[in-house]
Order: structure tokens, then C-alpha cells, then sequence
């Protein structure tokens, strides 16, 4: 057989077709777009945003209390003020001239093991302490033995301890909630355990460590079922409104290709104030 009729033959050979792969997130259709089988124009106006991501990532629909509580942890971590690594480097990228997009990706770029990756490290964290509980340890006995392990290598747990509070308030805020809507379970319950066991060794350390805000939000999150990856993930959705506002106020009332120091800005937006009635309360 000719080299020419072993050509025609392979091309007149049907091509098998790739394997086709799979999504559970969305589907599109003329004028129809599903987000995990529910409508999307049915969801907008009827679901709050906290909702829409839980629905998105665990692929059903949140009690009302775990929407609040969802809503909560987003809000917790929106901005941390200008001294971040995050916020630093969004602003000097910003201070170029560069476009948003550019600036705010430059921000998430900045998030890492000690900066945005606590609540990762510290879900897994508690669910050692957990799984010596199943093994029939007491709460108490678990978290002093996981505590004790960072304390001999001469680590802080991770989700303990703030550079610049003594005692976090939105973690308090967020446990607070999570008690009223009946939703602390046994990652809550041991993280604050293990926050007075941690206390036991406070000798050891040169500043208090109570629980922080990554800390609630990786006990929060665990109880509700959300993956270690998406602990983190819950971080990045509820920083990136501040690293637009950061970028966006850089390139509308800063001089370009200034020097940023973090120590040398001035507050000067607008002083304490209180939420209009009826939006301070639970609903």
C-alpha cells in the first residue's frame, strides 16, 4: 500500500471526540441563566450577596441565619486600614499610574501564609484538636495538647494574636453571633478553649494572644462546612472592596510615584458615628 493511501485512510477514519467535562456551577442558555439550577434574574433582589456566594460554593441555599453570619464574616474583614502588605501593595502599584485592575490584582498577590492564609492553617489547626476529641479526649485535653505542640516548637497557633490589638472585636462580634443564631459548634467550641489554654503559656510570649479575627473566621467557617481552601477564599471575596477603595483613593488624591510610608498618613475621614436605627439590630 501506497504512503498516499495510508493518508486518505487515517483521514477518512471518523475522529474520535474529546471526553466532555463537567460543571455544577452554572448554566447558560438563550435568555436563561442558572446559578447552581436557581435563576439568576429570581435571585437578584432576593438574595443578599453573602447568600449568592454560599449558594455559589456549596451549591445550596443558605438558612437565613447562616446568610447573617455568612454576611458577618465578609463585613469583618473589608479593610484593615493602610499598613497591610495587601493595602500596600495595591497603593504602590496605583501610585504608577497603573490601571485598577492592575493594583487590585497586585493587592490579592500580596496575601500569603502570614497575611490572609491564617484561616486556612488554623481550620486545620482546630480539626486535629478534633480528631483527638474522637479519640476520646476531652475538648479541654485536645486543646491544650495542640497548643502545647506550638508552644514547644516556639509558634503562635495560628488564628491567635494581633500586632496591634490586645483583643480582636470582630472576632468577639462574630462569636457573640454565632451564639445568638445558634450556630457555634465544635470548631467555635474548641478555638476558645484552646484560647484559654494558650493563655496558660502567656509567659512564654511577649504580647497577650487572644483569638483574631482569621481565627473566628476559621472556626466560623469550618462549623458551616466550608473546605479549608475556601476558608481563604472567604478572605480574598471580603478584602477586595478595600483594595479598590486603597487603589481607587491613591490615584485620585495622591501625587504620582510618591514614596508610601505607612507610618506617615493622617486620618482624616469622618469621625465615629452610629448606624441608623433598625440596622444595628438583629433582624
Amino acid at each position: 500500500m501506497s504512503q498516499q493511501s495510508t493518508a486518505n485512510e487515517r483521514r477518512a477514519q471518523p475522529r474520535s471526540s474529546p471526553e466532555r467535562w463537567q460543571t455544577a456551577l452554572t448554566a447558560i442558555a438563550p435568555n436563561k441563566i442558572l446559578i447552581r439550577g436557581y435563576p439568576l434574574d429570581e435571585m437578584m433582589g432576593r438574595l443578599g450577596f453573602a447568600e449568592a456566594v454560599y449558594l455559589l460554593l456549596m451549591g445550596e441555599l443558605p438558612t437565613p441565619a447562616i446568610g447573617r453570619m455568612l454576611n458577618a464574616v465578609l463585613v469583618s474583614s473589608i479593610d484593615h486600614g493602610v499598613t497591610p502588605p495587601s493595602t500596600l501593595a495595591a497603593r504602590n502599584v496605583a501610585t504608577s499610574g497603573a490601571p485598577l485592575k492592575d493594583c487590585v490584582a497586585a493587592g490579592i498577590l500580596a496575601f500569603g501564609p502570614h497575611h490572609g492564609g491564617d484561616i486556612e492553617s488554623c481550620m486545620r489547626f482546630l480539626d486535629s484538636g478534633l480528631t483527638l476529641v474522637r479519640g476520646g479526649k476531652t475538648l479541654m485535653q485536645a486543646a491544650e495538647a495542640i497548643v502545647q505542640e506550638c508552644v514547644t516548637q516556639r509558634e503562635v497557633p495560628p488564628g491567635f494574636g494581633h500586632r496591634f490589638h490586645t483583643r480582636d472585636p470582630r472576632a468577639a462580634r462574630l462569636f457573640q453571633m454565632a451564639l445568638e443564631l445558634e450556630l457555634e459548634g465544635e470548631h467555635v467550641r474548641l478555638i476558645r478553649v484552646a484560647e484559654r489554654a494558650l493563655d496558660a503559656h502567656k509567659d512564654r510570649f511577649e504580647r497577650p494572644l487572644p483569638v483574631n479575627v482569621d481565627g473566628a473566621i476559621a472556626a466560623i467557617s469550618a462549623d458551616l462546612g466550608f473546605a479549608y481552601e475556601l476558608g481563604n477564599a472567604i478572605f480574598l471575596i471580603s478584602r477586595l472592596p478595600g483594595l479598590i477603595a486603597h487603589a481607587h483613593e491613591e490615584r485620585t488624591r495622591q501625587s504620582p510615584m510618591r514614596q508610601i510610608d505607612p507610618k506617615d498618613h493622617d486620618y482624616d475621614g469622618a469621625g465615629q458615628r452610629r448606624l441608623p436605627e433598625g440596622r444595628n439590630s438583629p433582624r
